[in-house]
């Protein structure tokens, strides 16, 4: 089930814009306006390569995320939820996986960080209808991390302040280096007068 025929690829929200650092506000009404948004936010997705993607990260403070991610047993998760609640897990369900995250808001870098490897979310889809998404592995961590999104906390502020920092060096690193290939390229193509 593939959203991104409809939908419209828009700008990612880069760390340090305001819509990322503050809880989103509950979704309301339940109309095409949101079926747009949500057609919207898979193009954006996958336009920028993710696995997952939170309406903040397009710019619009809503609690929505979408998701194409596989899990650990290679099982592949496509889908959306709204106004998602993350379960509490239970002391036996809290085995930590320590892989690396990386997010599309901020490009680039990736750092370890320690997330239950089991996730269960409750909401609904865009129609209103209740919905309870379960993941492991991979796809766990990737319900966390939108979840995350729309509470206004990206990967990097559940780092240290030393680890953060280094990851938005890179960051910036990368960046710099990718603005001037593309600098570069533009100079090479350039018609000569």
């Amino acid at each position: 089930m593939s959203h991104s025929d409809s939908g419209t690829a828009r700008p990612i929200t880069i760390v340090g814009n305001p819509v990322l650092h503050h809880p989103c506000a509950p979704v309301e009404t339940f109309d095409d306006q949101l079926a747009v948004l949500v057609d919207d936010m898979f193009a954006s997705m996958y336009a920028a390569e993710g696995v997952g993607l939170a309406a903040n990260q397009i710019g619009v403070a809503l609690r929505v995320f979408v998701y194409d991610c596989h899990d650990d047993d290679d099982v592949q998760h496509v889908g959306h939820i709204v106004n998602p609640v993350l379960a509490e897990l239970p002391a036996d369900r809290r085995q930590l996986d320590e892989s690396a995250e990386g997010c599309l808001s901020v490009p680039g870098p990736h750092h370890e960080l320690a997330r239950p490897d089991y996730a269960k979310v409750t909401g609904v889809n865009v129609k209103g209808e209740p919905i309870t998404i379960e993941g492991t592995g991979y796809f766990a961590r990737c319900l966390q991390h939108e979840f995350d999104h729309l509470e206004g906390r990206l990967y990097i502020d559940r780092l240290t302040k030393r680890q953060r920092k280094n990851v938005l060096a890179e960051m910036e690193r990368m960046q710099a280096e990718k603005a001037q290939k593309a600098e570069k390229a533009e100079t090479a193509t350039a018609p000569a007068n």
